[in-house]
């Protein structure tokens, strides 16, 4: 499986349990398109959210992301870790 970080932007002012239950609704589904979401992080200064998953593809990793209700194109496979 490919591991991915996708970046989410206008996530200013969002609560640690709004990003909970954003997280939440993609575990929900992401069975679905083989996809798992392990990890999220938020910075709701910047607006940022960064999710990192593994995954059959980054079109799977954006499916999720869509139906969930908060789309991202911004999804990089990482191909290198130390």
């Amino acid at each position: 499986m490919a591991k991915f970080m996708d970046v989410h932007d206008g996530f200013f002012g969002v609560t640690p349990e709004q990003l909970s239950a954003a997280h939440d609704a993609d575990l929900k589904i992401e069975g679905e398109e083989g996809v798992h979401f392990e990890r999220a992080w938020l910075d709701p200064e910047s607006g940022k959210v960064f999710c990192l998953s593994t995954g059959p593809s980054k079109e799977a990793v954006m499916r999720v992301h869509e139906r969930a209700g908060h789309p991202t194109t911004q999804v990089f496979e990482l191909t290198a870790e130390v």
